[in-house]
């Protein structure tokens, strides 16, 4: 279970988006970071991350997006549960094997 959110998702999509406003409006990147930081009282390294991922998830940087980390994250939980079950079918199969291999009595 993930842990909860300190911040709310309407802070963070406004963060990043006067991120790129001020960056554009200055045409550097150095600084914009930091200011904005400090006027919505969020920590640099934090808005840093949030920008890189908006960076990700627009194509303009490259690495895995939101959506794909997702999807990765939907089949690593399938294939434990497939995997899981396929062990206890196999447990199963091996006890049913050896009731057939017993000697019965009548």
């Amino acid at each position: 279970m993930p842990a909860p959110k300190k911040y709310p998702d309407e802070l963070r999509e406004r963060a990043v988006r006067m991120v790129f406003e001020v960056r554009e409006e200055t045409g550097q990147r150095k600084g914009a970071l930091v200011r904005v930081a400090q006027q919505l009282g969020i920590n640099p390294e934090t808005l840093r991350n949030w920008v890189n991922q908006a960076e990700i998830d627009s194509g303009v940087r490259p690495g895995t997006s939101t959506d794909d980390r997702q999807r990765i994250a939907e089949l690593e939980r399938e294939n434990r549960e497939l995997r899981r079950a396929n062990e206890i079918l196999k447990s199963a199969s091996a006890f049913f094997a050896a009731e057939l291999d017993r000697p019965h009595r009548r």
